[in-house]
């Protein structure tokens, strides 16, 4: 599957919206570490979060006919912007449900994408439920934040640009895991074709 994911990524239509962001060295970071360390911009993204990569990727892929019925993501920021740009540019309806605690400051900007929002429970757990729920009942694609291959592609083609930015060596890639979308999109990348780098989740503690 491996090999089926390397295609998935190489194929992605992630930069008919996204950024190619850049790889800068954190200096302030690197003389502390003693060590040179380098930060993977995606907050330069277009929503400011690599989500936009892997929404784009699965919605890109979808048929006239589920293009023209519409989407729907559950999501309390990062990933229903991507979602709402990625159908804006698209052409089709987004519905994303968040939850009712989210702030008014992140529903303005699924809004002002284009998107309609339904706000539901009090917790992103019940979001999803109702999302899945509203999604079965109006035949529209849900689209998961991370569970899905074409998601898993669109955010692992950040490894495939690190590899390229930064041709010498690399010891470690540290990626930041919630739901696992992003650090299993890069590591099938960059596992696959620069197998000794070690692939690093952190998790706040």
């Amino acid at each position: 599957m491996r090999d089926g994911y390397l295609q998935r990524i190489l194929n992605a239509r992630v930069y008919d919206v996204a950024l190619e962001t850049p790889l800068e060295k954190a200096a302030t970071l690197s003389a502390r570490m003693e060590n040179t360390l380098l930060l993977k911009r995606e907050d330069m993204q277009p929503v400011f979060s690599f989500k936009l990569r892997g929404a784009y990727n699965k919605m890109s892929a979808l048929s006239v006919k589920a293009l023209k019925r519409g989407v729907i993501a559950a999501s309390a920021g990062n990933h229903a912007q991507g979602v709402a740009l990625s159908a804006q540019r698209l052409g089709c309806r987004a519905l994303i449900v968040m939850p009712v605690t989210t702030p008014r400051i992140k529903v303005d900007a699924v809004t002002a994408r284009g998107a309609e929002v339904v706000l539901f429970g009090e917790s992103y757990d019940e979001a999803y439920g109702e999302a899945r729920a509203l999604g079965r009942r109006r035949r529209l694609t849900f689209v998961h934040p991370y569970d899905d291959p074409d998601v898993i592609a669109g955010q692992g083609t950040i490894g495939l640009e690190i590899l390229r930015q930064h041709p010498g060596p690399i010891d470690a890639i540290f990626v930041a895991v919630g739901g696992g979308g992003l650090i299993a999109g890069i590591a099938a990348y960059v596992k696959r074709v620069r197998p000794s780098v070690r692939i690093i989740g952190v998790q706040p503690v």
